[in-house]
C-alpha cells in the first residue's frame, strides 16, 4: 500500500467575466438556450493575464494552504492543452517563478479534460521514486485563446482558469485507485496543431461528446468504487468534470446521490477542461465543504478521447519520516 493525499488546494481565475448576454451580442445565441442546454451563465476569459499567471497564483495558494515550502517540492506537473508556449512548458515557467529547486521534475501533460486525474496518477508514481515527497499538480487552461467566437456551438462552452493541488506521498497511505483510459479519435473534439494549415481553434461534435460522456462517466465511477471496495454511498463528495450540467445531473440520478454530495460550478466558469476538477475542489476546500479526512470521487472525460477516475483523499502534511 502506498499513495498520495492532497494536503493543500488553490485556484485562480481571470478577472474578465464573459456572460451569456455578452455572447448574444457576438454570435447568434441566447442566454436561455445556453442555460437550458449546458447550465452555463458566465465564464472567465484571460484579458491581460497569462496561462502562467493562473498557474502560479493557484500554486502559491496551494503551497500556503499545505504549509509546504517551494524547496520541498520534488515534481511539478501542469495538466493543460493551452499553455502560453509549446516550449518552454508551463511547468518550467512555474518552476522558475516559484523558485523551485532546479532538480525538480517539471513537465506538461495533455489529456484534455481528464488531465488533472492523469496528472495525479503520474505524480503518485513519480513521488514513489523521488527523494522529496511533495508534488504540485496544476490543471490550467486559457481556452479563450483557442475559441472561435463566431462558432456558436463552441464559444458558449469554454472558459479559462486554474486549480492546483499540493500532494504528499507516503508508503502507508492508500492509492488513489486511478482508472484511466483513451480511445483515439479526433472526430468528436480536436484542436489542429501547428503546421496543419488549419485554424488553431476548437472543433467539436457536441452530440458525440455528450454520448461519450454519458457512457463513460458511470463506467469510471463503477471502476473506482470497485477498486477501492466502496459503495456509491461511501465517498463524501463527487466532483465531475464540469462539461455540462445535464451530464452531471444524469449521473447523480443514476446513483441516487443527494445534491449536497454532487458539486457544480459550471454556471460560473463554463468548461475549463483540465482546470475544471481542481478548480472545483479548491472552491469546496475553501468553503469548508471538504477538508482533511474527506474522500472525493473525481471523474474526468474529454478530448482524446480520454477518461479518468480517482478516489482522492484529503489530508494534512506530516513530517514523520517515511519508512
Amino acid at each position: 500500500m502506498s499513495g498520495i493525499k492532497i494536503i493543500g488546494m488553490g485556484h485562480s481565475v481571470p478577472k474578465k467575466v464573459l456572460t451569456n448576454q455578452d455572447l448574444e451580442a457576438m454570435v447568434e445565441t441566447s442566454d436561455e438556450w445556453i442555460r437550458t442546454r449546458t447550465g452555463i451563465r458566465e465564464r472567465r476569459i484571460c484579458r491581460g493575464e497569462t496561462h502562467a499567471d493562473l498557474c502560479v497564483r493557484s500554486a502559491q495558494q496551494a503551497l500556503a494552504c499545505a504549509q509546504v515550502q517551494p524547496e520541498e517540492i520534488g515534481a511539478v506537473i501542469v495538466c493543460t492543452l493551452s499553455a502560453d508556449y509549446l516550449t518552454p512548458s508551463a511547468a518550467c515557467l512555474v518552476q522558475r517563478r516559484l523558485h523551485l529547486p532546479e532538480d525538480t521534475l517539471s513537465f506538461d501533460l495533455n489529456a484534455a479534460c481528464s488531465g488533472f486525474l492523469y496528472g495525479l496518477h503520474t505524480m503518485e508514481c513519480l513521488l514513489a521514486a523521488c527523494p522529496r515527497k511533495f508534488g504540485l499538480v496544476i490543471g490550467a487552461e486559457a481556452l479563450s485563446h483557442l475559441v472561435d467566437y463566431q462558432d456558436r456551438s463552441t464559444c458558449v462552452l469554454f472558459g479559462d482558469g486554474a486549480g492546483a493541488a499540493v500532494v504528499q506521498y507516503r508508503p502507508e497511505w492508500p492509492s488513489i485507485h486511478a482508472v484511466l483510459g483513451a480511445r483515439g479519435d479526433a472526430g468528436p473534439l480536436s484542436i489542429p496543431g501547428a503546421g496543419r494549415g488549419l485554424p488553431n481553434t476548437v472543433s467539436m461534435d457536441g452530440q458525440a461528446v455528450f454520448r461519450f460522456a454519458v457512457e463513460t462517466l458511470p463506467k469510471c465511477i463503477d471502476a473506482v468504487l470497485s477498486a477501492a471496495g466502496l459503495t456509491p454511498e461511501d465517498p463524501d463528495c463527487y466532483v465531475f468534470h464540469q462539461a455540462n450540467a445535464r451530464i452531471i445531473d444524469l449521473a447523480a440520478r443514476r446513483y441516487n446521490l443527494p445534491p449536497e454530495k454532487v458539486a457544480k460550478n459550471i454556471d460560473r466558469y463554463g468548461n475549463t477542461s483540465a482546470a475544471s476538477i481542481p478548480l472545483l475542489l479548491s472552491e469546496l476546500w475553501q468553503a469548508g465543504t471538504i477538508g482533511p479526512g474527506s474522500r472525493v470521487l473525481c471523474v474526468g472525460f474529454g478530448g482524446g478521447l480520454t477518461w479518468g477516475g480517482a478516489l482522492v483523499e484529503l489530508g494534512v502534511r506530516t513530517n514523520e519520516t517515511a519508512q
